[in-house]
């Protein structure tokens, strides 16, 4: 059994610092990466691309809104084409950033407000989709593992595009499967132990349990970990160590056309 443990990164901005990039790269297998949208700037961009290159860790592009003073966390009333553009731009220059150094970007995992607006919306997936495959069709979409996996992943490969489902030990989930908002209390966890708990069962059982307590069904082949959760270093070394306690292999999403893309780098899932 396997799992790619992935981090929301490079989201710092000037002189702003926002996550602690550099301690939590050892233990994540894939780095979602902020393109200037939501978080991040060229110079944070390069820095990021670079860290996760030289420790052997899977890149993807974490393109948002324009919305820098709401983290794009915050609703826009954009067209499909405006977001398809959007994602063109940023998804382009984080693969140029992966150019310079040498390496490949591996997947795209739409952030905040785009992506849980996704959920469910079947023009705005097809519009992400899209969108990713303008630019590459071997890239991998991320989107949230729920009771819908089926027909988001056909519409998404109606584009030529392979969807990953990704789930969120360190959040709160509604009994509908979906996440709680930010603004309600307990949306977030802090407690590295429930978290690697959450994520064990998650992995494990296929299941995440709502706030109020119901099972909700999921099947997920990567785990997300918010780098700018104040715990968030301590939230991803010990699910990793739980997980792997339990034979659990973390290792890179894969898929795709071309499943070159999770072979021609460090930390590899091996050949069968």
């Amino acid at each position: 059994m396997n799992v790619d443990l992935n981090c929301d990164m490079g989201e710092s901005f000037g002189a702003y610092i926002l996550g602690r990039d550099a301690e939590i790269i050892a233990t994540i297998s894939s780095a979602n990466i902020a393109c200037g949208f939501h978080a991040g700037d060229p110079q944070v961009m390069n820095r990021t691309v670079k860290l996760a290159h030289d420790h052997g860790v899977s890149i993807g592009a974490h393109p948002g809104f324009p919305d820098l003073l709401g983290f794009g966390r915050r609703n826009m009333d954009c067209s499909l084409d405006e977001i398809r553009d959007y994602l063109t731009y940023q998804i382009g220059a984080l693969q140029a950033f992966c150019t310079a150094h040498g390496t490949r970007l591996r997947h795209v995992k739409p952030h905040g407000a785009l992506y849980n607006m996704a959920v469910g919306n079947a023009s705005l997936v097809r519009a992400i989709a899209q969108a990713i495959a303008r630019v590459d069709r071997r890239l991998l979409m991320v989107a949230l593992a729920g009771r819908d996996n089926g027909h988001m992943a056909a519409l998404a490969a109606e584009e030529g595009i392979t969807l990953v489902f990704e789930a969120f030990p360190d959040r709160a989930y509604t009994p509908e499967g979906t996440l709680v908002s930010r603004h309600l209390p307990d949306a977030v966890i802090h407690d590295p132990e429930e978290a690697a708990a959450r994520a064990l069962l998650m992995v494990t059982e296929g299941v995440v349990l709502a706030l109020d307590g119901t099972p909700v069904p999921l099947s997920a082949q990567t785990l997300c970990v918010h780098g700018d959760n104040p715990q968030g270093v301590a939230l991803a070394a010990t699910i990793r160590r739980r997980l792997e306690a339990a034979g659990v292999t973390i290792r890179p999403m894969a898929g795709g056309r071309d499943e070159s893309l999770a072979r021609d780098s460090v930390g590899a899932p091996p050949e069968s």
